[in-house]
């Protein structure tokens, strides 16, 4: 099984991430999927922006859930990021994507994406319907769809809601016996710190198609992690893992 390579908030480390700017870079060089986040507008909007706050990401302040999306929007989301190699100008005129326009972007493209949740920080009543809502308006194949999160609960709301919907929780902690969490809870993957299965690949081997591992950025990392045979890298730098899985693939 080829490992897929998802960009991480896009090409997080070149372009403003969980931009279009971002997503359509990630795009043209080739990815498998796309990882995003999101959270929910005080007008009961989905958008795509890491964070609960606008202040790091936007020239914005305060709380997602305290504001509109036509608050939210009219703030920049890639003026922020000026110390960037490839910083442009138009970089000023990205703002926070709906999840609603992202996925029409991406749609027309055919990839894979990985929509998380954020509800492990704020209390986002319904947040799980709107998602799948977004999602069926949006026509996307739901083969292609994957909801992960840290906050389980989340998760188990979500496969209530849709049964067939691909779940996969977000660890950061080594846990034991892990092929019992995917079978007892209908888990599609587990979303993995790469620290633990770095740390412990032997352990992980036996189900490394079942991973999906984060943030691998070092060259050295996503050779373990190719050898290992993960299911997806997720990454920053999305050009250097498809190199990486390129290079890997010859030499097999």
């Amino acid at each position: 099984m080829k490992t897929n390579v998802y960009a991480h908030r896009g090409s997080k480390g070149h372009y403003p991430e969980n931009t279009m700017l971002a997503f359509k870079k990630a795009i043209e060089v080739g990815v498998d999927g796309i990882e995003l986040d999101v959270h929910l507008t005080k007008d009961g909007e989905i958008v795509v922006i890491h964070d609960a706050t606008l202040d790091r990401t936007t020239t914005g302040t305060g709380n997602i859930k305290d504001r509109t999306l036509a608050e939210i929007q009219a703030f920049s989301a890639g003026a922020k990021f000026g110390e960037f190699k490839q910083y442009d100008v138009s970089w000023d005129l990205e703002v926070v994507p709906s999840l609603a326009e992202t996925l029409a972007l991406l749609n027309v493209h055919d990839v894979m994406v990985n929509i998380e949740l954020k509800t492990y920080e704020v209390d986002y009543p319904g947040i799980e319907e709107k998602v799948l809502k977004v999602v069926t308006e949006a026509g996307y194949d739901q083969e292609k769809i994957v909801y992960s999160s840290f906050h389980l609960p989340t998760l188990l709301r979500i496969q209530r809601l849709n049964e067939a919907a691909k779940i996969a929780w977000l660890v950061e902690n080594f846990i034991p016996m892990p092929a019992d969490y995917l079978n007892t809870l209908g888990l599609e993957a587990l979303h993995m710190d790469k620290q633990i299965v770095l740390a412990h690949r032997e352990y992980w081997r036996p189900m490394a198609s079942n991973l999906r591992v984060w943030t691998v950025n070092e060259g050295s990392e996503m050779h373990a992690l190719l050898e290992l045979g993960v299911r997806a890298i997720i990454t920053d730098y999305p050009e250097s893992a498809l190199n990486a899985r390129n290079a890997f693939l010859e030499k097999k």
